[in-house]
């Protein structure tokens, strides 16, 4: 009986030896799984974290090429305004019933412009240079001391598109 007793006592502990070895490899497994997945959880979050940073770059890239393929378009096109400037300058002393058609399509020209993001810089004479805005294309000799440093004329109007500087304003500058 004793024997069968120690049989019983050594196939317990074996038993319970087993069932310890069996519930650490599970434990082990566990806790491998689990680090598997904390680590793909980390690389599905660093993946879409760069795929929103991808997704915001590339619409604003897409906005600054429309904006930019404007202003290459506005560019070409300011000389145009400039003409319409110079013929009202050149019209002043004709009757403006004759011209008619002509101040209509210039300021509709121009309207459309401004709804596009197009502003005339506004420079005058006396106001104060600054090369942010201003092309100086020459210096005079100052017609008065208030004008030393500042803008005597203006030669050429300058624009911004969505107050970004797209052509400077052409200036003659008192010395």
């Amino acid at each position: 009986m004793k024997q069968n007793e120690e049989i019983l006592s050594e196939n317990n502990e074996a038993a319970e030896n087993v069932s310890a070895s069996v519930q650490d490899t599970q434990n082990a497994s566990l806790e491998k799984v689990q680090a598997e997945l904390n680590e793909q959880k980390e690389k599905f979050i660093r993946l879409y974290s760069e795929f929103e940073n991808f997704r915001r770059r590339t619409a604003k890239e897409k906005l600054d090429l429309i904006q930019s393929a404007n202003e290459q378009l506005i560019k070409t096109l300011l000389p145009v305004v400039d003409d319409f400037d110079r013929a009202e300058k050149s019209f002043q002393d004709k009757n403006n019933n004759d011209l008619e058609g002509f101040f209509l399509i210039r300021n509709k020209f121009k309207k459309i412009l401004e709804q596009t993001g197009v502003k005339v810089m506004d420079v005058k004479a006396g106001s104060d240079f600054d090369a942010d805005l201003h092309e100086a294309i020459t210096q005079i000799p100052s017609p008065d001391e208030k004008l030393k440093g500042k803008v005597v004329d203006v030669v050429e109007a300058g624009y911004l598109l969505n107050e970004k500087v797209i052509r400077f304003a052409k200036v003659v500058v008192g010395s």
